[in-house]
């Protein structure tokens, strides 16, 4: 068995015997090792690290030992729900991976696939919505995107990003309005 596969089945196990009641997070020291495993394992391209990085979040106490920073700021200044796509929890992700893996030192090496991470959450939430919008939707996603990998923050959106995607929405709604 990889030591990766063993960390991450450790750390399920502690996580599911802290939820019993059987184990606490104290009960085991986490090693650095330890903690950039289960760091790369949320932070993947994959829907499968982002279900679990939000199980995570949903379940800080369980992941205490670990001391990993859930703070954000989530889209920075930058809208957190454009046009009413609701990019804040993509946001939050890319955030958490940016600031732990900065705290490890492993930034630099790791900034490529957060930022590809960042896009695909993106992407998976432009799929929940309506085919009609979906365009504006992932042009907006684009821009995100572009900003986190030139600039590395979505703070360097600009307005004109989130008029031309408005534009697209628009003219999306006008025609499919038409056809019915």
């Amino acid at each position: 068995m990889s030591r990766r596969l063993a960390t991450l089945l450790a750390s399920g196990t502690l996580a599911l015997l802290t939820a019993v009641g059987m184990a606490t997070p104290a009960a085991a020291a986490v090693s650095t090792a330890q903690k950039l495993s289960v760091l790369s394992s949320w932070t993947q391209t994959s829907a499968a690290s982002y279900n679990a990085w939000n199980a995570g979040r949903l379940n800080r106490a369980a992941w205490s030992e670990y001391a990993f920073d859930w703070s954000t700021d989530y889209c920075s200044s930058s809208p957190d729900n454009p046009l009413g796509f609701n990019f804040s929890l993509s946001c939050y992700r890319h955030d958490f991976g940016y600031r732990n893996y900065k705290a490890m030192g492993q930034f630099s090496a790791n900034k490529s696939r957060l930022d590809s991470a960042f896009y695909e959450d993106l992407k998976r939430v432009c799929a929940t919505y309506n085919a009609v919008v979906r365009p504006a939707c992932t042009s907006l996603a684009w821009t995100y995107y572009q900003a986190v990998s030139i600039f590395g923050s979505v703070a360097a959106v600009q307005q004109a990003d989130l008029n031309r995607a408005a534009q697209i929405k628009a003219d999306a709604e006008r025609t499919a309005a038409a056809r019915s």
